[in-house]
């Protein structure tokens, strides 16, 4: 264990201070050069990251050139009005669109489109039947590219689109409308097909300024279905002027302060093996410098997904990517280990560190200090397809910068596809017990038995059966951890259609998120339709947080599916008080129609209130996006941002539990923090923010340290502060701030 110099020695029981203690903050590690032995990591996970980026271009089947070759040598020979001429323009052109080459792609289909009706009603081949809906989904992807992408302001794709957002160039929508009308004349009522091709038709729509009126009411979703049912202030998307409206494929994103001086800079990564994890630097004036190669990033590519830790406990945020995911035995792909020298810059020792091999496909990595024994453990939930060839890890960190799988002797190799874990302390035992939202069969929990082994825990929240996201957190401020788990159900075909009918207020045919109130002694209750989260959304990223700053966490979703079709808003959810969820995506202009993955709630401008950034971007060539960052215009309630410091725990404090005692007017009430970043595909702050409504002060804090279960107690703190408190140190320092408008 660690020692630091200038911090006081363990005290027993708890402190209490009514005033700032005067002292320095407390000290980080001094930046330092790479050694010798983390060169030759960084340079070996640099070949194996050039070799991938060779493969990805030639073999990714979401990346690559997959069939193109083949089926334009194919095409060349065909006979031309025969079904497999049909049939190659078509499979051609959903290459094509995957590719980007959408203009192209709509020639093909239309050239498939005459083949296949010249020819007799038996020879038809099956595509034959959804031709209309693709020529309609290809053409709006084309305004979307004229459009969103070449012509992006402020209000591009956010759903409901509203006049900063039409479309200038009219031909993509105008043929979509065509296309899809025609769809939707000749599906079934209520088919899947139909619904589908009803809400892209209601899209369409909606960029040319035509929406509702334009719609015959058997073709129109009423505005009153997707507004908000509560008023809420409108966020504006800033990330073109802050900096960060990197164009990218999907990804994860982290807020953290990885140069330390003071402001929140943003990791972002990109799937893509050939595209870059980049860093971007907050400048303290509302925008962002991409400092990657400064910060040693240069060759360092690709990542679904990625989260910060302080591993090695110098006071330096580190990172971890991961990559593989979706891509089964093909995606044995290295994570990695960026451990940061001091400044933000950082260096790969994935092999020095004994996490390279073996290599597993992975979308998800979480940490905790599970064995309470000072410093941060990690665990990779794999995607394991039942042949146990990918068994999720779980890695003890040793304490000298290395790592040792011990997940089958602590019992968690889930042997499941994994696609969320979360750490939380859900029994109130100070062990951190581990939840996994697994995709086509149950969810996991494990309960820490406090002997560094792990027990299932029956069939206690175990569902949605295609789980995602997930998060533990305490939603209605009672002090026992709650467990959110999103669905991201499965479909070949017409994937958008259960989101519609639940738009539309028809049985979706699937499982929604759940929402587990937790007792806080080992029982859970799914409560999600009876708090108002029975909609079904295609949920990929996610992250919660406080935006109104009244005490009560609200949550994010990014949605969608590598479909072309999937143009589905992203969710936001304001939290009434702990008993109710309000849709607030179109009132507080969050709907954004393109992919969501990473999303983080942080206060970028240090102005008091947290921002939300978003990593935007779908699986294939095609359907690159931006980046979003929606700026808070503030609410006029108190805050309170603590950042906790562990001396015998770890020292980012992880796992900590926060209570604020807060008076309002006559009545009293608790706002209740556990330190995390938050969900399981988005990262914030290990700083914590919380909101205080309009109370003027903190009657008192209580902090409770994960490895001793020691408490610190605080008076009278002021609101509106961001506060230091180190383990066992009488006081706290106030942390200097200076506001800032992000973006601007």
């Amino acid at each position: 264990m660690r020692t630091w110099t200038g911090l006081a020695l363990l005290l027993a029981g708890s402190a209490t201070a009514q005033a700032p203690a005067e002292r320095p903050p407390a000290e980080r590690a001094a930046a330092r050069e790479p050694t010798a032995a983390e060169r030759e990591s960084h340079a070996r996970m640099l070949e194996r990251l050039a070799r991938l980026a060779e493969w990805a271009e030639r073999e990714d089947p979401y990346l690559g050139q997959g069939p193109v070759p083949a089926l334009e040598a194919e095409l060349a020979r065909v006979a031309p009005a025969t079904p497999r001429a049909a049939e190659v323009r078509f499979l051609l052109s959903q290459e094509y669109l995957r590719l980007g080459r959408t203009e192209e792609a709509l020639e093909l289909l239309a050239a498939a489109r005459e083949v296949v009706e010249a020819l007799p009603a038996a020879q038809r081949p099956e595509f034959a039947a959804r031709i209309a809906y693709e020529q309609g989904v290809a053409a709006l992807r084309l305004a979307e590219n004229r459009n969103c992408v070449l012509r992006h302001g402020a209000e591009s794709c956010l759903f409901p689109i509203r006049e900063g957002g039409l479309h200038a160039d009219r031909e993509g929508s105008e043929k979509a409308i065509g296309f899809l009308r025609e769809a939707l004349s000749a599906a079934p009522p209520d088919s899947p097909a139909q619904l589908a091709a009803r809400w892209l038709l209601n899209v369409a729509h909606m960029t040319l300024g035509t929406w509702p009126d334009a719609l015959a009411p058997a073709e129109r979703i009423e505005p009153a279905a997707v507004a908000s049912k509560v008023p809420f202030p409108r966020f504006t998307e800033v990330a073109g002027a802050a900096g960060v409206a990197s164009s990218n494929l999907s990804g994860g994103a982290a807020a953290e302060d990885f140069d330390g001086d003071g402001r929140l800079d943003l990791l972002v990564s990109d799937w893509d093996p050939r595209h870059p994890v980049r860093f971007f630097r907050s400048l303290g004036d509302g925008t962002f410098a991409d400092e990657s190669a400064a910060a040693g990033l240069a060759g360092i590519r690709g990542g679904h997904n990625l989260v910060q830790a302080d591993l090695d406990d110098d006071g330096w945020m580190d990172a971890i990517v991961v990559r593989g995911t979706w891509l089964g035995a093909a995606g044995n792909h290295p994570k990695s280990l960026l451990r940061n020298l001091g400044g933000a810059r950082f260096v790969d020792v994935t092999y020095l560190a004994g996490l390279a091999e073996p290599s597993y496909p992975t979308d998800s990595v979480v940490f905790a200090d599970y064995d309470l024994d000072g410093d941060l453990d990690v665990y990779f939930g794999n995607e394991d397809d039942l042949r146990n060839e990918a068994p999720s890890q779980l890695f003890q960190n040793q304490g000298d910068g290395t790592f040792r799988d011990v997940a089958a002797a602590a019992g968690v190799e889930n042997g499941r596809f994994c696609k969320g874990a979360s750490f939380g302390d859900y029994d109130d035992d100070r062990y951190p017990d581990l939840y996994v939202s697994n995709l086509g069969l149950r969810n996991r929990l494990y309960h820490n038995q406090g002997d560094g082994t792990f027990k299932q825990v029956g069939k206690v929240a175990t569902g949605p059966m295609d789980g995602a996201n997930c998060w533990f957190w305490d939603f209605d401020n009672d002090g026992c951890l709650d467990l959110y788990v999103a669905s991201y159900y499965q479909s070949l075909t017409y994937r958008l259609a259960p989101t519609v009918a639940s738009v539309l207020g028809l049985p979706p045919g699937t499982e929604p998120a759940a929402l587990y109130k937790g007792d806080g002694r080992g029982g859970f209750v799914d409560v999600a339709g009876e708090v108002g989260l029975g909609a079904v959304s295609l949920v990929m990223g996610g992250n919660f947080g406080d935006l109104d700053s009244d005490g009560y966490l609200d949550f994010y979703l990014g949605t969608g599916y590598p479909g072309f079709d999937g143009v589905v808003p992203n969710v936001m959810y304001r939290n009434e008080r702990g008993w109710r969820f309000h849709d607030v995506s179109a009132a507080g202009g969050f709907g954004n129609l393109q992919k969501g993955h990473g999303v983080v709630f942080a206060d970028l401008d240090q102005d008091g209130d947290q921002d939300v950034f978003e990593q935007v971007g779908g699986a294939y060539p095609g359907d690159a996006f931006r980046n979003a960052l929606f700026a808070n215009p503030g609410h006029g309630n108190h805050w309170l941002e603590v950042t906790l410091v562990g001396v015998s725990s770890v020292r980012s404090a992880v796992g900590a539990r926060l209570v604020a005692e807060i008076r309002e007017g006559e009545a009293t009430r608790s706002v209740h923090r556990h330190v995390t970043t938050g969900g399981s595909f988005g990262c914030n702050p290990l700083t914590q923010h919380l909101g205080l409504g309009k109370a003027t002060r903190v009657e008192r804090l209580e902090v409770r340290w994960p490895r001793t279960g020691r408490t610190q107690e605080l008076r009278e703190l002021p609101v509106d502060v961001h506060v230091e408190i180190v383990e066992d140190e009488p006081g706290y320092r106030v942390v200097p701030r200076t506001p800032f408008r992000v973006g601007g």
